[in-house]
């Protein structure tokens, strides 16, 4: 009798690609990790990896744009469980971000993701869409708690996503920087503290 092979799916070599090609990152830098070498680390050969990416920049964006889809569906499920703003908040700090999502367990190799993009002009209309979808997620949860508390938001909701994603930036960098002085549930907390100033001062 025949045995039958199975072959990984496309979704599968894409997902052994991301996570090999974080630890690679990780340990060399993306400037010193070659293909081949994230191939390798993927258990694929150098063939593989280009049936499902023209090159490193492509594989890179497609990175980002997976960590922003992980990231939106998983708010998005606690939304539906949690429609109060506080509520919300409260469950993102025991949520696990690092499930299958290797930028997730890594603030500092998607901050360095992000600057390599970004150092190419003509690769900044991609990051720009990752960073529009971000603000999005985060205007709409603003729009969805808000309208469940029946009260109305301070700030524009786009306004507030621009806001808050500015932040979790900035204490990501602060976090590497000095990581003494800013815990890693810092970014929460200070989203937890504006939350709380903005319900004392409009009540």
């Amino acid at each position: 009798m025949a045995r039958v092979r199975t072959r990984p799916t496309r979704d599968d070599t894409r997902d052994k690609l991301f996570e090999a090609a974080a630890r690679v990152f990780e340990e060399h830098g993306i400037g010193g990790a070659s293909i081949e070498t994230i191939a390798a680390a993927a258990g694929f050969t150098r063939g593989a990896f280009y049936s499902n990416f023209k090159g490193k920049d492509e594989l890179i964006i497609a990175m980002l744009e997976d960590h922003v889809e992980q990231t939106a569906r998983r708010h998005l499920d606690l939304l539906t469980r949690h429609g109060n703003l506080a509520d919300f908040i409260e469950a993102m700090k025991t949520m696990d971000r690092g499930e299958q999502d290797p930028l997730g367990r890594s603030p500092l190799l998607h901050m360095e993701m992000i600057l390599f993009v970004a150092r190419a002009e003509k690769r900044r209309p991609e990051l720009a869409k990752r960073l529009r979808a971000g603000r999005k997620l985060i205007a709409d949860v603003i729009e969805t708690t808000s309208k469940n508390s029946g009260k109305d938001p301070v700030l524009a909701p786009s306004w507030w996503g621009a806001i808050v994603l500015a932040m979790e930036d900035g204490f990501r960098l602060h976090r590497l920087i000095d990581p003494q002085t800013t815990p890693a549930d810092s970014f929460l907390r200070a989203i937890s503290d504006l939350q709380r100033a903005i319900d004392v001062s409009s009540s």
